[in-house]
């Protein structure tokens, strides 16, 4: 397991060129978003966004994500988010699963799968797909999931209408290896902690921010975070192309000020900055909230 996740999604896809270099600060890319459906023939279809994976116009984008896999960065294909991929997927499994499998082995690169699930699916269903990807990849192939915080706070259903808890005390459910937690509505320590106190390991809960909000918010409760808990999941940001501080100009900015935050403030994992080509210092420690 990596400590301190540093998670990228990347659905908009403008080069990951300022990511990509030896001792990355980023541990994981979430390859952003695939779905199905049918052709105007009838044929079915397994979208990256809006077109087959093996489209020319991602010839750049599988090339980046090849780089950073080889710099060490874990690459995870998120399926779902907004739209209609589990309806589609599960109205006809022996149809659609064989491109998902497909896709899967085309690209060696892909470490895992992120099942983002925002539509209304039967709880047995989801079971089954992840019982099938594990026979499918092995115990090492990694198996994600992106609630919203409420359904990791409480026991009510999250978007697909099932409890996240019967899944987590499930056999598949000790298949996930993380959860991406979507705190967009309320990033803040006790938000959190209300997680763990609900009966999850924290090491398997990823805090998310969505790009907008506020960043010395996000940075203060990180910084707080890992001072108060080793086993700390790690952070992401939904998206890679415009993420805080630097924007569209600098979306390298992002990871290079939580690792630092997390580095610093882990005595385990102690990160010395002398060399640390970013402009960060020791002399911020003491108010490290304000770190650009």
């Amino acid at each position: 397991m990596d400590k301190h996740r540093i998670i990228y999604y990347y659905q908009t896809f403008k080069g990951l060129s300022p990511i990509l270099k030896e001792n990355p600060d980023v541990t994981h890319i979430h390859l952003s978003a695939v779905h199905f459906g049918n052709n105007p023939d009838g044929s079915p279809y397994i979208h990256l966004n809006n077109y087959p994976p093996e489209n020319p116009k991602f010839d750049s984008v599988w090339k980046d994500i090849e780089k950073a896999s080889s710099l060490g960065i874990k690459i995870i294909l998120m399926m779902g988010g907004a739209g209609s991929a589990y309806t589609d997927l599960f109205s006809s499994f022996d149809t659609y699963y064989p491109l998902l499998y497909q896709t899967i082995k085309d690209y060696p690169v892909i470490n895992g799968i992120d099942l983002d699930i925002e539509e209304f699916v039967e709880l047995d269903n989801i079971k089954m797909l992840i019982n099938r990807l594990n026979k499918d990849f092995g115990s090492d192939f990694i198996i994600t999931m992106a609630p919203i915080q409420n359904s990791l706070q409480t026991d009510e259903p999250g978007m697909g209408g099932f409890v996240y808890k019967d899944l987590w005390n499930s056999p598949e459910g000790r298949r996930i290896a993380y959860f991406n937690g979507q705190f967009y509505g309320d990033f803040s320590v006790s938000a959190y902690k209300q997680c763990i106190e609900n009966g999850y390991p924290a090491d398997k809960i990823v805090m998310g921010m969505i790009t907008g909000q506020d960043f010395e918010n996000v940075k203060c409760v990180i910084k707080e975070l890992v001072e108060e808990c080793s086993s700390f999941g790690g952070c992401f940001v939904w998206e890679y192309f415009n993420s805080p501080p630097g924007g569209t100009e600098h979306p390298e900015k992002w990871s290079q000020n939580m690792k630092y935050i997390m580095s610093n403030y882990h005595p385990s994992n102690a990160f010395d900055p002398i060399g640390y080509d970013q402009g960060l210092s020791l002399a911020f420690v003491p108010t490290i909230c304000s770190i650009m």
